[in-house]
């Protein structure tokens, strides 16, 4: 920035030292046209005198956003005004501006009330008017509902069932023509438009709104109205093992009101029909097949025989509701079968069986020929260029029918309830080792698997036996831990030797680890000990003989100095363990003139049973180890 030389005190000053100057005074907190207001008002006394003299001029309609523009082009001239200022102002060759301190204005709080007033007066007035408004709008939708909302219902409607127009009239149909159904029930509805003054439905729960009447009316036939179910019942003589309640998936059994909404009518009646199909096709099955105990049908429920003494029972159970009734009669009760609990399981793997039944029927193998007929499975078209015997296409044919799936997944559900009874017995009656059981969560509705382990509390480490139940259908696979696999009867006496067997082998082989960890030797160890009837290790054998000792085991011991033995023996029938101590060397060896060698001296002598009951310790390993170690100090006597 060049400097200026000084001046006197009668040089003129600069161009743009007179412009500061004269921008220093400009009060800026002063608007527009209060002075022009005050100098006008005279001016205009003084021409309303002479107004009379003056001709008349013609004056031109004024524009309606002449205002509007005139205020614009203000607020533009200011703009452009402001915009120069501050371009004089960023450079300071040119001017420099000084701040202006200004008073601040006093507070008025009556000011500040009133305009909350207003403001708040302003936002109750819009809510207001738009609550009118929805009003108003809620009022034009009700009157209007019987023209807009039949369509928009209709078609919702058309998106979820079948429909068909016979006439002037709209029918639906509810069958399952489609999955291959052979019914002779027609699944038939009617819908119509409802009236214009047609009452709001009863709220779905108390406290709720009601809700607002539906714009079509859905007419349903008499023998599909009312609630229906299936029931699945297992009975031993007169007592009920296990039951299940079959429905439509989705659907109540419980009865739907006449003026429920169309998609509760039609869901209940798609209910009723799936229910009287199904038993309908049970029913004929049942009469079709010729097992060794044929099935009873008798009215709508059919009898079959899964074991000796145990019954399958399937019924349907259905109250029938007449179409016009009584608004004041109450509604007929759900009708109740034999059901007891509901078992979720066999509920579940018969709704399975069922989708699978669907699938079936909906989706078969691709490509379809032109000329073969639907549902005939590739291996059947393939059979005339593959050369198939009669054998052959006579296993082809034959497919397990609705019926006989059902039977075999009741016959599982009874075995796996055997065999849980089973080894919970077992749990309870053997309280030394502890019998621990897990249930796979992942199995199929006629395979289980079930882990059982034996362990002895407090010496899990030193041993634990494991070993595996299959259950099928009418039998039970066990896999030992060494690999043996024994395959028994539905009979749970079988399965509960086999435990017993499992549990008598757990003692003896812990006993061994608990000798080897504390210093002894194994001398001897046996399985399979002939004692009783039986001889084999197969335990089908070994329980029909009345509970042999075949499965029984012994082993001996030797302390780490040799100088004692202890004998352990178990079984699964009788006594479960015999304990017998023997003492090296003899103490009743004398020598004579025929044994003349000392070394006979270091045979060990009789065994002694030891009183095992009134031993000290919590269970048999603590038993065992409290012996090994007084016999290995040396210290203990032997009784």
């Amino acid at each position: 920035m060049p400097v200026r030389p000084k001046r006197g005190l009668m040089m003129p000053l600069s161009m743009s030292e007179n412009l500061a100057r004269l921008a220093a005074k400009i009060d800026w907190s002063r608007s527009d046209g209060e002075e022009d207001g005050d100098e006008a008002a005279p001016s205009s006394a003084e021409g309303d005198g002479d107004a009379d003299s003056q001709v008349t001029t013609f004056q031109q309609p004024t524009w309606p956003w002449e205002s509007v523009r005139n205020k614009i082009r203000d607020a533009y001239t200011e703009v452009c005004v402001l915009s120069d200022v501050l371009s004089i102002a960023r450079h300071k060759r040119y001017m420099v501006l000084d701040g202006v301190t200004q008073d601040a204005p006093e507070p008025k709080q009556i000011i500040q009330v009133i305009s909350k007033k207003k403001g708040l007066a302003a936002a109750a007035q819009i809510l207001s008017e738009g609550a009118e408004r929805m009003r108003e709008n809620l009022a034009e939708q009700r009157r209007n509902r019987n023209n807009n909302d039949f369509y928009t219902e209709l078609l919702r409607l058309r998106q979820k069932w079948r429909l068909r127009k016979v006439g002037n009239n709209i029918i639906g149909d509810l069958s399952y023509k489609q999955v291959g159904s052979r019914f002779w029930l027609s699944g038939t509805f009617e819908v119509k438009k409802a009236e214009e003054n047609a009452p709001a439905l009863p709220p779905p729960a108390p406290g709720l709104p009601p809700v607002p009447p539906s714009p079509i009316i859905v007419t349903v036939p008499s023998e599909l109205q009312g609630a229906a179910f299936i029931y699945v019942t297992i009975r031993k003589d007169q007592e009920t093992l296990c039951s299940a309640r079959l429905t439509h998936p989705g659907s109540t059994p419980l009865p739907v009101p006449q003026s429920q909404h169309w998609s509760d009518r039609l869901d209940a009646a798609q209910n009723v029909l799936f229910c009287k199909e199904l038993i309908a096709q049970l029913a004929r099955e049942a009469v079709q097949l010729q097992p060794r105990l044929p099935h009873m049908v008798i009215g709508n429920e059919i009898t079959s025989t899964i074991f000796p003494g145990i019954h399958l029972v399937m019924g349907l159970a259905h109250s029938a509701r007449p179409e016009r009734r009584p608004a004041a009669a109450p509604l007929p009760p759900v009708p109740a079968g034999p059901l007891g609990d509901n078992n979720y399981v066999l509920e579940h793997s018969l709704h399975q069986l069922l989708r699978h039944m669907h699938h079936r029927n909906m989706h078969h193998a691709m490509p379809h020929p032109a000329s073969a007929p639907m549902g005939m499975s590739k291996r059947r078209r393939q059979a005339g260029p593959g050369a198939a015997s009669r054998g052959q296409l006579l296993k082809m044919v034959e497919s397990e029918t609705l019926l006989e799936s059902i039977i075999r997944q009741a016959r599982h559900v009874v075995l796996r309830m055997r065999t849980a009874f089973a080894i919970d017995s077992c749990a309870r009656e053997i309280k030394d080792p502890l019998i621990v059981t897990h249930w796979n969560s992942v199995n199929s509705p006629t395979q289980s698997c079930c882990k059982v382990n034996i362990m002895t509390h407090g010496y899990d480490s030193v041993h634990r036996t494991t070993f595996l139940i299959n259950v099928l259908e009418d039998s039970l696979r066990c896999v030992c831990r060494d690999g043996r696999v024994m395959t028994v009867s539905y009979e749970t006496s079988e399965l509960h030797y086999i435990i017993l067997c499992q549990v008598s082998q757990h003692n003896l082989l812990a006993a061994q680890s608990l000798g080897r960890i504390m210093g002894w030797t194994v001398k001897s160890s046996s399985s399979g000990q002939g004692g009783g009837g039986g001889g084999g290790s197969d335990a089908s054998q070994t329980a029909q003989s009345g509970g042999g000792g075949a499965a029984s085991s012994s082993c001996v011991l030797s302390a780490p100095g040799g100088h004692c033995y202890v004998a352990v023996r178990c079984q699964p029938h009788g006594e479960p363990v015999t304990v017998s101590v023997a003492q090296s060397p003899k103490r009743d060896f004398f020598p004579t003139a025929l044994v003349t060698e000392h070394k006979w001296e270091h045979l060990g002598g009789a065994f002694r049973q030891i009183k095992w009951e009134k031993m000290e310790g919590r269970n048999f390993l603590n038993k065992m180890e409290l012996l090994m170690a007084n016999l290995s100090s040396g210290t203990g006597s032997i009784m």
